[in-house]
C-alpha cells in the first residue's frame, strides 16, 4: 500500500504474516521464540536524510565505513511517526482486523502524544536496505562512473547496481537494478564487439 502520510511525503506499508517475521525482528521485548502475530511495517519512499559509504583503510578487506543516517533530518522522523499513527488506524481501528483481537507491541498502547509517537519513531527506526546513490553517474568532478558505468579512471572497472541511481526511487529498487543490470550487459558486449 502506497501513499502520502504528510507534507508530500510518500509512504509504503509492508505487511507480513510469515511465522519467521517476529523471530527475525528483534524489537519485540521479552519474545525469543516465534509467537502468533503479524508485522506491519512503514517505509519512507522519498526520505530527506542521507547516509553515507567511506573508504575505511587502504587494506581490500577492510570493510567500508557504512553511515545509514536514518532519520538524521527530523522531517523524516515525522513521516515516521505519521506512519506509526496511521498503522495503529488501520490495525486496531478496523473492522477487519477486529475477528483477530490484535494488540500492538511496538511502539505500544502507551503512546499518544505527537511527541511520543515521533520519539518511538526514533527509537524503531531502520533501514530496509534499498541504499542508492553512492557511485553517482555523469561527467563531473563527483561523478564515480560514465554514461556506460565504466570507473572514471580505473580501465576495465565499471559498477553495475542501485549506487549509479542519483536518488532513491519511490518503491522497491530491485526492478531498476535489473534494468540497470540488463543494460549495462548490452554495454559491456557492445564495448567488447
Amino acid at each position: 500500500m502506497n501513499g502520502t502520510a504528510t507534507n508530500g511525503a510518500f509512504l509504503r506499508l509492508h505487511f507480513s504474516v510469515p511465522s519467521d517475521v517476529p523471530k527475525s525482528l528483534p524489537r519485540f521485548p521479552g519474545k525469543t521464540d516465534p509467537f502468533p502475530a503479524f508485522s506491519v511495517l512503514g517505509c519512507i519512499l522519498r526520505p530527506k536524510s542521507r547516509g553515507s559509504v567511506t573508504v575505511a583503510a587502504r587494506d581490500i578487506y577492510t570493510s567500508p565505513a557504512i553511515e545509514t543516517n536514518v532519520y538524521a533530518k527530523h522531517e523524516d522522523a515525522v513521516v515516521g511517526a505519521n506512519a506509526l499513527k496511521i498503522i495503529r488506524k488501520i490495525v486496531l481501528g478496523t473492522s477487519a482486523f477486529a475477528p483477530y483481537a490484535p494488540h500492538e507491541l511496538i511502539p505500544g498502547c502507551a503512546v499518544q502524544t505527537d511527541e511520543d509517537f515521533i520519539t518511538g519513531s526514533y527509537r524503531i527506526a531502520s533501514t530496509i536496505y534499498h541504499g542508492v546513490g553512492t557511485c553517482k553517474m555523469g561527467a563531473d568532478r563527483l561523478a564515480v562512473v560514465d554514461e556506460r558505468l565504466r570507473v572514471h579512471g580505473i580501465t576495465g572497472l565499471r559498477v553495475v547496481d542501485g549506487s549509479i541511481m542519483p536518488s532513491i526511487i519511490s518503491g522497491n529498487t530491485h526492478a531498476p537494478i535489473v534494468m540497470i543490470a540488463e543494460k549495462a550487459a548490452d554495454m559491456i558486449l557492445q564495448d567488447r564487439r
